[in-house]
């Protein structure tokens, strides 16, 4: 089922969202050679819970910290460890949800430790942009196949893969609503959306092949050939123009 919100509602949205967005700059500031990441996870509980809010990753089913934190070829859902250090060179992606008066917000960023290779910062540059290709074809009524095509035509277009397995998401009073929001697609089918729908597009773009597996732990997903894949989220309510980014 879709939920329409309505301006309070979204409102309500932005806060939890600034939040986020606070959260991962936070982190971003805190990224250095030989940080782990569960101190950076506790980093972020901490600050989140100091502004009366809840980490909406945290035990949702079963996930055991408050952020995934995924380094190199680690897609997504990295759970932090004591053991797992940051080192110079590698690319870092902060996964970050909130739940802030009943309504939840949503964003990813990736970055650097340190310095890394150019061929690192293209992916990073890429990932981003694929986000804001995808907003750029986005009006009421345009179909969630429209959003998909941009994002994969620009990726491919750099000789990168898209992830399949994974996409992004309806939000609101629940963090994962209808309708999943995947970023590969063919222009002219899928949903239309509508003003007054919030999602959440999040390109997950490998260096190398878009095919990924899941490891033992349950969680952490990885690119299959090993090459580092990097991460963007934002979460944007439609409007009568177009969107309105709450995470930036």
């Amino acid at each position: 089922m879709i939920y329409i919100k309505s301006k309070t509602e979204i409102e309500l949205m932005r806060q939890a969202n600034q939040l986020v967005k606070h959260t991962l700059e936070m982190l971003i500031e805190a990224t250095k050679e030989g940080v782990s990441t569960l101190a950076l996870d506790k980093m972020a509980y901490e600050f989140i819970v100091k502004y009366g809010a809840t980490p909406s990753f945290l035990r949702f089913n079963g996930y055991p910290a408050s952020i995934c934190i995924s380094i190199d070829d680690e897609v997504v859902h990295g759970i932090p460890n004591k053991h797992k250090i940051l080192a110079e060179g590698s690319i870092v992606s902060y996964d970050c949800g909130v739940i802030l008066n009943g309504w939840h917000g949503d964003a990813t960023r990736t970055v650097g430790v340190g310095r890394i290779t150019a061929d690192k910062q293209r992916l990073i540059d890429v990932t981003e942009q694929c986000f804001y290709e995808g907003i750029k074809v986005i009006q009421p009524n345009t179909r969630l196949g429209d959003v998909g095509q941009a994002i994969q035509q620009y990726a491919e277009s750099h000789g990168y893969g898209v992830v399949r397995e994974l996409c992004g998401h309806g939000i609101g009073r629940n963090m994962h609503e209808d309708p999943n929001v995947p970023n590969y697609g063919v222009k002219g089918r899928g949903l239309r959306l509508s003003q007054g729908m919030t999602i959440a597009i999040e390109p997950m773009i490998n260096m190398g092949s878009h095919k990924v597996m899941t490891m033992s732990d349950g969680w952490t997903v990885k690119t299959q050939d090993g090459l580092p894949s990097a991460h963007y989220e934002n979460t944007l309510a439609i409007t009568d123009n177009g969107v309105d980014i709450l995470s930036i």
